[in-house]
């Protein structure tokens, strides 16, 4: 993947600081976590994971204790995802993710924030192949060999190991197939003791990104904002260059 992975690492930044509801987002998906997987974090993987990254985005310990505390007590809401893909400005592309308790109100506000910015929704599946759907984690470490034989005897399917000497130790990027998330992740952890990640995550990462210009510019920056404002809208993937 190569330096490509710093325009990627950028857009998925600026994506993630434009979020202005980040607290409640965190809040919600612990909460279906906690209430699909189980309240205790040491059995509930997916629900520690997502703790140790609120954590690490600075989210407050009480924010994180009301949603568990809310899944523990039962009943509350119904949460399911939903995932809609569609056409942007200027030959842009973009997958929104969402946890939703009334299918039928995200997609019609969804859907608003792609017309009133002369955008197009489009069927599951019409831009989601022209994404790669990756679990990431960037690491210091200073043996690429070494984590790449990890995940080989974990039977991780790894698709690309990068490794910038940034400073004395090193730094890996790993991409591996999302579905393999746990196991990367178990296999780095087990081969480096505890580690701080820079990246720990699940993305979808454009295969190219584009560049916009003039009025679409605007247009785009609308159409996020838009998407910002949806309380529904977890995560917004696109191909834009930042």
């Amino acid at each position: 993947m190569g330096r490509a992975y710093q325009n990627r690492k950028d857009s998925m930044a600026k994506t993630s600081d434009m979020k202005a509801r980040v607290y409640s987002r965190y809040g919600r998906e612990i909460y279906v976590s906690a209430k699909s997987g189980g309240v205790d974090p040491t059995a509930n993987l997916a629900l520690r994971n997502l703790i140790e990254r609120a954590k690490k985005d600075q989210v407050p310990a009480h924010v994180i204790d009301k949603a568990i505390d809310k899944a523990r007590g039962g009943g509350g809401e119904d949460y399911s995802p939903a995932r809609y893909e569609g056409y942007g400005p200027g030959g842009s592309m973009a997958i929104i993710d969402c946890l939703t308790d009334n299918p039928n109100r995200t997609f019609g506000d969804v859907r608003q924030a792609f017309t009133k910015t002369k955008c197009k929704i489009g069927t599951q599946g019409a831009v989601s192949h022209l994404f790669d759907h990756l679990a990431i984690f960037v690491f210091n470490y200073d043996n690429e060999e070494a984590v790449l034989e990890a995940l080989m005897e974990a039977d991780v399917d790894v698709t690309d190991i990068e490794n910038e000497n940034e400073n004395e130790n090193g730094k890996i990027s790993v991409f591996a197939t999302h579905t393999d998330y746990f196991k990367a992740r178990q296999a780095l952890l087990d081969l480096c003791g505890e580690i701080e990640f820079d990246v720990d995550e699940i993305q979808f990462i454009a295969h190219d990104f584009t560049t916009l210009s003039g009025d679409d510019v605007a247009l785009f920056e609308k159409f996020l904002a838009m998407l910002d404002d949806l309380d529904d809208v977890q995560q917004v993937y696109h191909n834009v260059a930042l």
